[in-house]
């Protein structure tokens, strides 16, 4: 969970994020990036109209490690862009919006094959989210979801195509993800 949105979840889940353990360290975090960036070349034959997309906040951390690890081994530069879903999400009754990430989407969509990357899939509502915005911003040939921690108790039918870990939680429990790698523990 991003600073961001601990600082600003609803009263019942307010509180500091207290780790109880780490289940992924920098490297581990490092070699997950790997992975799913040879996974992203070898589905895609390469990078050719290929575009990055990080949701705000956790997923742009991600975005750019992965385009970066992308133009290092293609030895070519990918666009790599953020999305801010805040407008587009169907409990803004439940949470509060904070529409003040920054969107931006360096090229036009159109045709393009999209990599949408998030730090922790959940419920799959930020992604429902995030492909309605996608698709003011243009009509993709394909969307593609690459996210560090896959934790389950999905609401929606989504599914990612790119997971650094699949860890099983509870739903009281939280998941930070961070340079320093990945933890799990509670808000207190």
């Amino acid at each position: 969970m991003a600073e961001r949105e601990r600082r600003f979840t609803v009263p019942h889940a307010s509180g500091t994020f207290r780790a109880r353990s780490q289940v992924m360290t920098a490297d581990d975090v490092e070699r997950a990036v790997r992975r799913m960036t040879h996974e992203v070349i070898e589905r895609n034959h390469g990078t050719h109209d290929l575009i990055v997309i990080g949701l705000q906040t956790g997923g742009v951390p991600i975005a750019h490690r992965i385009a970066e690890t992308l133009s290092e081994i293609e030895g070519t530069d990918v666009a790599v862009g953020s999305l801010d879903v805040a407008l587009h999400r169907d409990d803004i009754g439940l949470r509060p919006v904070l529409p003040h990430a920054v969107t931006d989407i360096p090229a036009d969509l159109d045709g393009r094959i999209v990599v949408l990357t998030d730090d922790v899939l959940f419920t799959g509502r930020t992604v429902r989210a995030a492909l309605d915005a996608l698709h003011t911003w243009g009509r993709p040939r394909a969307v593609q979801l690459a996210v560090m921690v896959d934790r389950g108790h999905r609401e929606l039918p989504i599914r990612p195509d790119y997971v650094g870990k699949n860890l099983p939680t509870s739903r009281s429990e939280m998941v930070d993800v961070g340079r320093d790698g990945v933890y799990l523990g509670e808000l207190e």
